[in-house]
């Protein structure tokens, strides 16, 4: 089976556009989809929205309305963030409650053999207009609909605390050694970036012939 690793942030509108077409992938083709959660850039680099052009966050936001209207999408800002940043400066916060939180339970998850159904069911409570996403009920929902229950990934996480740093490290060390971007998908090294690039995704798991007969 092929293996493709898919570097994730819940943080991330592009991540969330994706979800239901890499579900489908996951299902049309034979491949081991193999989800790698990673914090978001503005914490991985926290002087990158300061450092940047003043027309990324205006185009970001213009072109993720465009993509969520053509790929029929519904999508709003989250609410709350997911991390603690100041939209106006770009400083970002020391504490993150709220994506550590965000990081642990998808780790867990990942341990589990649910990451990926884990990601989809709450990014689509993050992005898909909702509110109150992090309170215990909406997260307890969002993991019954994974196949996982709240109390048994908040056990494992309390117990392997280390391990849960470690995967983390690991999943941004690897990577970085192809983008620095999320979705990153990543097939037989070949990375495709963004989540305009998986009808390419599709195109080359298709000449590897890894549709199933």
């Amino acid at each position: 089976m092929t293996t493709l690793d898919v570097y994730w942030s819940f943080r991330s509108p592009y991540s969330y556009l994706a979800v239901d077409r890499l579900a489908a992938i996951e299902a049309e083709y034979a491949v081991d989809l193999r989800f790698r959660p990673v914090r978001p850039l503005a914490l991985r680099e926290p002087d990158f929205f300061q450092r940047g052009r003043a027309q990324f966050l205006p185009y970001l936001l213009k072109d993720v309305l465009r993509e969520a209207e053509r790929l029929e999408i519904p999508i709003a800002m989250p609410r709350p963030d997911p991390i603690s940043m100041n939209m106006e400066t770009g400083k970002v916060a020391a504490d993150q409650p709220l994506m550590d939180r965000l990081m642990t339970l998808s780790v867990s998850a990942v341990e589990a053999g649910r990451g990926f159904p884990f990601a989809k069911s709450i990014s689509k409570r993050i992005w898909g207009g909702g509110e109150n996403w992090n309170e215990p009920q909406m997260l307890s929902e969002a993991a019954i609909e994974a196949g996982l229950t709240l109390p048994a990934l908040d056990d494992w996480a309390r117990d392997n605390s280390d391990h849960i740093a470690y995967v983390i490290k690991q999943n941004e060390t690897e990577q970085l050694k192809h983008h620095w971007g999320v979705p990153l998908m990543v097939l037989h090294g070949e990375p495709f970036f963004g989540q305009d690039r998986l009808e390419a995704l599709r195109w080359r798991l298709d000449q590897l012939g890894s549709r199933p007969s």
